[in-house]
C-alpha cells in the first residue's frame, strides 16, 4: 500500500533516517516507537507529504487519501462543530446541496418539458450515489463519533472556537476518524482523551477499515489496537510483530543478541590489532599482515543503541499518618451556577489508592484541590488526619518552577540532604543527561518542564500523595521510572491519570466523579469497567443514591468502620449495583445479609415481573434466584482468587524488603560501623524506612488474610 524507498532525512549533521526501506500493507495497524528525538513526528510528516526526504522517496498508489492529526496546533473557527466534522463528507454534502437545488427547480411550474427531463435523470444518479455512499447515515456517523471523543449533544452547535485547544484536537480527530482516509497516521492521539473516549477509540481503530501508524506513550493503548511496531533507532526501522508487550520482549532478546555479536566482533578485531602490531616490523610476515589489514577495513562495525540505565527510585521516609487522612463531609462546590459537587462525602483512609476517573470538566481536578486544601469547598467541611506529610501534584505544576534555577538546582533545592546524591540518576530517568541539567527552567518546553516537575516531586519526604496527571509528556521510559516509584510507595496515593495501564498497575480503588457525585469502587480499574457494565446491562438500580457509593466489583471489602460512620450520619451504607454482587455485603441499614428477593419481601414482585408471560410469579421468582446464586457464587469466586493473588504479592514484596533489611542490619553490625555518623546515616534511614514499610505491608496482608479466612469459611458453609 505504501513504501519507503531508499529513504534519507537528516537535520545538519545529525542523520535520522539513513538509506530506509520499509512498507504498510492494508488494515494493518503499526505502533511507532523509539526514544524522544529519534525522528518519529518527522518521519509521520514525510509520510504526509508535509517534508521532503533528503533523497529516496515514498512509493504510494495513485489516489490514496491521507490523513494526519499532529500532536498540537490545530485551531478550528467560524462554524458549529457538527458544520466543522461533517466537512468529512464533503463530496457527499456538495451531492446533497444539489439535490436540494433540483428538488426546488423541479417545484417550478414553469420548467421545460426537456429540462424537467434531464434534471429528473440527474437527480436519480445523484440520489443513487448518495445512496450507496450511505450519505443518509451522515448525521448518524457524526452523532456517534462525536459522543465516542466526549462531546455532549448540546456541544455539536457550539461555535468552535469556544473549546479550549485539548477540544480542537479532538474535533480534528472526530474530521479524521469520519473521513476514512487509506492512510490515518495519528501523532500521540490520546494526549487529549480521557479514558472513556480512549477505551472508545481504542475499539474504533481496532475495526478501522484501512491502515493506520501511530504513535503513542500509551502501552496499553498501543497492546489494544497495533498489530506491528515499527522501532525507529539507529537511523532505521525495525518491525516487530505483535503488541507493545510482545515488542519489548523481542527487542530485548534482539539487543542482547547484538550486544553479544558487538563483544565478539571487538574481541576478534582487538586480537587481529594485537597481531599487525606484534608484527607490523617482521618482513616474514608482511603478507599476513596486509591480508589482515585489509580485513580489517572491510569490517563493519556493529552499532549498539546506548544502554539507558534502568533506575529503580525510593521514596525518602516519612512519618506514619493516622488511619484517616482525609475526610470531606457534605461538601458543595459551585462555579456560578454550575454545580460540580452537591453534597460529597468522602473518607480517604492510610493506604488507600484512589484512582479519579470520570469525563474532561466532571470535576476530577476540583476534587483533587478540595482534597489538597488548595481550595475551599463552598460549604461542607475538610478534615485533615493526624500526621500528614502531603505533596499535592497539579495540572499546572510545571509553571510553578522557578524560571531562573537550573534543572539541577530545581532538584537540590528543597530536598533532604540524603536524597541529593540521587539527583543524577533522577534526571537521567526523565531524560536529563549531559549539559542538560544546566539549562535554565525558563528555557524548556512544555513537556521538559512537566518531567521536571514530576522528578522534583520524587525527592521530597512525604506519606500522602496527590497527583493531577502527572504522566502528561512522559515517553514510556519516564513513565516506568514513576511506576516503580510509586508502586513501592508505603503512602496513601491518590491520583488523576488517563493513562490506563497507569491506573491498573496502581489503583486499588476507583474513584468515578461525575453527576455532582464520586462513587467508590474497591478495586482494579478492569474490575470497576465490569461493575460499570452490570449497570448498563440492564440492571435495576438501587432505591436510593448517596453521594459516595461502593461496588462490589473489587477484592477489597469496605472496612467495618466506614460502614459504621456511615450509618451513624444517618446515610447508610453505600448502594451497589444489583448484578454486580450482594446487597448482604453493601446494603442499605437494616437490610445487610438480606438478598433482593428478601428485601422486597412484602411487596409482591414487580409489575413487569407479573406482565411476562412464561410461567407462574414463583416459577419465574424461583429461577431468578437460581441467577442470582450462581451470579453471587461466580462474584465469590472472583473475590476470593483476587484476594489470594494480592496476598502472593504482599507475601513476595515484604520477603524481599526483609532480605533488603537484614543485609543493612549485617552492615549496621560491622565493627566500626558508627565511627563515622555522616556516612551512616543514609543506611540507617534506608533501614528505618524499610521497617516502616514492612509494617505497612504486613497490616496490609494481616487485613485481606483476616477477610480471606472469613470468605473461605462462608464459602464452606
Amino acid at each position: 500500500m505504501l513504501q519507503l524507498s531508499d529513504l534519507t532525512k537528516s537535520f545538519g549533521d545529525r542523520v535520522l533516517l539513513d538509506h530506509v526501506t520499509w512498507q504498510i500493507d492494508e488494515r494493518e495497524r503499526v505502533g511507532l516507537c523509539g526514544p524522544n528525538g529519534a525522528g518519529k513526528t518527522t518521519l509521520l510528516r514525510m509520510l504526509a507529504g508535509l517534508e521532503e526526504p533528503d533523497s529516496g522517496q515514498v512509493v504510494r498508489p495513485a489516489g490514496q487519501t491521507v490523513g494526519y492529526l499532529p500532536q498540537d496546533g490545530i485551531a478550528h473557527a467560524g462554524r458549529t462543530v457538527y458544520e466543522e466534522v461533517s466537512l468529512a463528507f464533503q463530496p457527499l454534502l456538495e451531492q446533497k446541496a444539489e439535490m436540494h437545488a433540483i428538488e426546488h427547480r423541479l417545484a417550478e411550474p414553469d420548467v421545460p418539458a426537456d429540462e424537467h427531463e434531464a434534471l429528473l435523470v440527474r437527480y436519480s444518479d445523484l440520489q443513487d450515489r448518495f445512496r450507496l455512499h450511505d450519505g443518509y447515515g451522515i448525521d448518524l456517523k457524526v452523532a456517534t463519533v462525536l459522543r465516542g471523543l466526549g462531546f455532549q449533544p448540546d456541544d455539536a452547535e457550539r461555535r468552535v472556537e469556544t473549546f479550549s485547544g485539548g477540544w480542537q484536537m479532538r474535533i480534528a480527530l472526530a474530521k479524521l476518524l469520519l473521513g476514512q482516509p487509506d492512510l490515518l497516521l495519528l501523532d500521540e492521539p490520546t494526549n487529549h482523551l480521557d479514558l472513556d473516549a480512549r477505551n472508545w477509540l481504542e475499539m474504533y481503530l481496532s475495526a478501522y477499515p484501512h491502515a493506520v501508524i501511530l504513535v503513542s506513550h500509551d502501552r496499553y493503548f498501543l497492546d489494544a489496537v497495533v498489530t506491528r511496531i515499527a522501532d525507529l533507532s539507529l537511523r532505521t526501522l525495525t518491525d516487530y510483530y505483535g503488541g507493545y508487550s510482545d515488542y519489548l520482549v523481542e527487542r530485548d532478546a534482539r539487543l542482547e543478541r547484538l550486544r553479544e555479536a558487538k563483544r565478539r566482533q571487538d574481541e576478534e578485531v582487538a586480537r587481529v590489532k594485537q597481531f599487525i602490531d606484534r608484527f607490523r616490523y617482521q618482513a616474514t610476515k608482511a603478507s599476513q599482515v596486509q591480508s589482515r589489514i585489509k580485513m580489517l577495513e572491510k569490517v563493519v562495525p556493529i552499532e549498539v543503541p546506548p544502554e539507558r540505565k534502568r533506575i529503580h527510585f525510593h521514596f525518602p521516609a516519612a512519618p506514619r499518618s493516622g488511619r484517616s487522612v482525609i475526610e470531606l463531609r457534605h461538601v458543595r462546590k459551585a462555579y456560578g451556577a454550575t454545580v460540580v459537587f452537591g453534597d460529597l462525602t468522602l473518607q480517604v483512609e492510610r493506604g488507600d489508592r484512589l484512582a479519579l476517573v470520570g469525563p474532561n470538566g466532571a470535576g476530577k481536578s476540583t476534587l483533587m484541590r478540595m482534597l489538597a486544601g488548595a481550595e475551599a469547598p463552598d460549604a461542607g467541611e475538610r478534615l485533615a488526619g493526624h500526621q500528614v506529610v502531603m505533596q499535592y501534584f497539579a495540572q499546572d505544576e510545571a509553571t510553578r518552577l522557578d524560571p531562573e534555577l537550573t534543572v539541577y538546582e530545581t532538584l537540590v533545592a528543597g530536598s533532604p540532604m540524603d536524597m541529593v546524591p540521587a539527583v543524577r540518576n533522577i534526571l537521567g530517568g526523565f531524560l536529563f543527561s549531559g549539559d542538560d541539567i544546566y539549562k535554565r527552567a525558563g528555557v524548556l518546553s512544555g513537556g521538559e518542564r512537566t518531567r521536571l516537575a514530576v522528578a522534583r516531586m520524587l525527592l521530597h519526604p512525604s506519606n500522602t500523595l496527590l497527583l493531577d496527571e502527572p504522566t502528561n509528556h512522559l515517553d514510556l521510559d519516564s513513565k516506568d521510572v514513576l511506576l516503580d516509584a510509586l508502586e513501592d510507595y508505603g503512602g496513601t496515593l491518590i491520583f488523576v491519570s488517563h493513562d490506563r495501564y497507569f491506573v491498573e498497575r496502581l489503583a486499588t480503588k476507583v474513584v468515578e466523579v461525575g453527576g455532582g457525585t464520586a462513587t467508590v469502587y474497591p478495586g482494579r480499574y478492569e474490575e470497576f469497567l465490569w461493575s460499570k457494565a452490570q449497570k448498563t446491562d440492564g440492571q435495576p438500580t438501587p432505591p436510593r443514591a448517596v453521594n459516595v457509593e461502593v461496588a462490589t466489583s473489587g477484592h477489597e471489602r469496605p472496612r467495618p468502620s466506614e460502614l459504621e460512620a456511615m450509618q451513624r450520619r444517618g446515610r447508610g451504607s453505600a448502594s451497589v449495583p444489583r448484578g454486580g454482587g450482594p446487597p448482604s455485603r453493601h446494603g442499605r441499614s437494616g437490610e445487610r445479609g438480606r438478598s433482593p428477593l428478601e428485601s422486597r419481601a412484602g411487596e409482591g414482585p414487580a409489575p413487569r415481573e407479573l406482565n411476562n408471560a412464561g410461567g407462574s410469579p414463583p416459577d419465574r421468582l424461583d429461577r431468578d434466584a437460581r441467577k442470582q446464586q450462581q451470579a453471587e457464587q461466580r462474584r465469590r469466586d472472583r473475590e476470593l482468587k483476587a484476594r489470594r493473588t494480592r496476598i502472593d504479592e504482599l507475601e513476595a514484596r515484604i520477603a524481599e524488603r526483609e532480605s533488603a533489611i537484614k543485609e543493612l542490619e549485617s552492615a549496621m553490625a560491622a565493627p566500626g560501623f558508627y565511627a563515622d555518623r555522616e556516612a551512616a546515616q543514609p543506611t540507617i534511614d534506608r533501614h528505618q524506612a524499610l521497617m516502616w514499610e514492612v509494617g505497612s505491608l504486613m497490616e496490609q496482608w494481616e487485613a485481606l488474610q483476616e477477610l480471606l479466612t472469613g470468605d473461605e469459611g462462608r464459602q464452606k458453609a
